[in-house]
């Protein structure tokens, strides 16, 4: 949906999108929470904002969808 209305919608207007992670206000996480994740912890709001800020400032990017997960796609172990 991303990349079609960005095609459709271009070039007056940029279509991105965010795919968040494993995102909290970090209460109740136990150390094998972060530590799971490729970058050393779970994601907090402030990661996504920053990403969406990013989105906003970059008048060459559309049609993407930015993956804000800290590794975790990749990695694809978790922990019990």
């Amino acid at each position: 949906m991303t990349y079609a209305l960005a095609i459709s919608l271009g070039p007056k207007v940029r279509v991105n999108a965010v795919a968040p992670g494993w995102i909290s206000d970090g209460q109740g996480l136990r150390p094998v929470d972060h530590d799971q994740h490729p970058v050393g912890r779970v994601g907090c709001s402030a990661d996504i904002a920053q990403a969406v800020l990013y989105l906003a400032e970059a008048p060459f990017v559309t049609g993407q969808v930015l993956t804000v997960d800290g590794g975790m796609s990749r990695k694809m172990i978790y922990a019990e």
